[in-house]
């Protein structure tokens, strides 16, 4: 039990936007010559850890770095059925030291300056580590402060909650429990979030929750989004359509969220097709935000983002426009698809095809076609299964409608992935289901 008591206290601490940590530490083989490796990894999330797991087989101990100042790593695609109180926010983590490859040196130090012309990157503590090749795998910055209130309704309204943060997520169920009626509204920023799907997927299980405690009937289910449709791929909007209709959910399109006032439980969203700059505030008893999200700080203010504050990399090969050295997987980077642990891995095997040939001297032979994954749970034992491309066309792996919803996606989603994240993924031996969607789909013109 402490053990657990100690890793969740671990999480919070990580996952806090003013967390930094200063102490480099070694713990695995110690690279003599200190600061230089042939590879550095920034960043041990999913696509760190992958890419990290997949070099140090091929380069061996002592020349693949890590940077990454947490202690613990969460398995974060979870995180919607932990607010729905389906998971506990325990089965999502694991310490960090568990998951990064032995054979790596882990830093456990905040990186806050890249110079790629000198090929370096200096951390908190002062060290600069060099390097050869460099992989950015960051991940993306939560702002939460960018809503005026929103931090401070966090932290005091037991009634507002974010899956999105290990702070917050583990408020969601108990404040949907608490729902006697009015508005349970959800909200999707007007920025590029991690996982797309996320914002409405709680709402889903929210409204089953309602519903199984005689609740539903006194409730209004509200999905405010600043996008101008409910999802990017026709097919599976589609059904998310039937899903909104049949269950009575009210969706305000370009809503995007300004202000929280947890004083008198109201949420104010800019109209975004108003020319005049209006607004619109509604009373909340339930409020689900999903928070503005960035590149971190400390990659928008390098010289490796182009204008819109993306690591600027080639979308088919990962590798970076400007430095041929320096390439970048996963949130952080411009590679324009949904950002997903789906997309990651399939990235992870075009990366690691492409740097090698950079390493050798080689051409870049493999081309990134942009897929990515958004499981859709719609429900505590339903899902559907969305599977596209850059051109935003299904591209899916089973030989079965995946525009459904089925008891079969959903034990996928909350069974299987996670099993595969921890035992495949972060391992680096998983690339994305390309290879067995050829095979169900043989003779069927895939």
């Amino acid at each position: 039990m402490a053990f657990r008591r100690n890793m969740l206290k671990s999480a919070v601490r990580c996952f806090s936007q003013t967390d930094t940590l200063s102490m480099v530490r070694h713990f695995s083989c110690t690279n003599h010559k200190g600061v230089s490796y042939k590879l550095v990894v920034v960043g041990g999330g999913s696509g760190g850890c992958a890419t990290a797991a997949k070099f140090c087989r091929e380069l061996g101990k002592g020349q693949v770095a890590v940077i990454e100042p947490s202690e613990t790593h969460a398995y974060q695609p979870i995180w919607t059925l932990v607010g729905a109180g389906l998971k506990t926010l325990e089965q999502s983590l694991r310490p960090m030291s568990k998951v990064l490859p032995s054979e790596c040196d882990w830093i456990k130090d905040s990186a806050v300056k890249f110079d790629p012309k000198n090929n370096y990157v200096e951390t908190a503590s002062g060290k600069k580590i060099e390097y050869e090749y460099l992989v950015v795998a960051t991940g993306l910055q939560l702002n939460y402060d960018k809503v005026k209130g929103l931090t401070e309704a966090l932290r005091s309204d037991p009634q507002v909650c974010s899956n999105y943060h290990a702070q917050y997520v583990t408020k969601t169920f108990p404040a949907l429990e608490a729902v006697e009626g009015g508005n349970a509204i959800f909200t999707f920023p007007n920025t590029p979030i991690k996982c797309a799907g996320a914002p409405q997927k709680i709402m889903y299980l929210a409204e089953e929750i309602f519903r199984n405690r005689g609740k539903r009937d006194k409730t209004n289910v509200i999905f405010n989004t600043s996008l101008p449709v409910i999802f990017g791929v026709k097919k599976y909007a589609e059904s998310l359509q039937h899903v909104i209709k049949e269950r009575n959910i009210k969706v305000n399109y370009r809503h995007n969220l300004v202000e929280v006032k947890p004083d008198k439980r109201e949420a104010v969203f800019q109209l975004l097709d108003s020319e005049k700059g209006e607004t619109k505030t509604f009373e909340y008893s339930f409020l689900h935000a999903t928070p503005p999200m960035s590149a971190p700080d400390v990659v928008r203010s390098s010289p490796l983002v182009n204008a819109d504050g993306w690591v600027d990399v080639n979308k088919q090969t990962l590798q970076h426009n400007k430095f041929p050295n320096v390439f970048s997987i996963g949130d952080c980077s411009s590679l324009p698809t949904s950002k997903t642990a789906a997309a990651v891995a399939a990235q992870s095997g075009v990366l690691k095809n492409n740097l090698t040939a950079v390493m050798k001297g080689g051409d870049l032979s493999r081309s990134y076609d942009g897929y990515t994954s958004c499981p859709l749970i719609t429900g505590k034992d339903k899902c559907i299964l969305a599977e596209f491309d850059y051109d935003a066309q299904p591209l899916e792996t089973f030989p079965v409608d995946q525009g459904k919803e089925r008891w079969s996606m959903y034990q996928m989603k909350a069974q299987v992935m996670p099993e595969l994240y921890w035992n495949v993924m972060t391992k680096g031996l998983w690339q994305g289901p390309a290879i067995f969607r050829k095979l169900m789909h043989l003779g069927m013109g895939r």
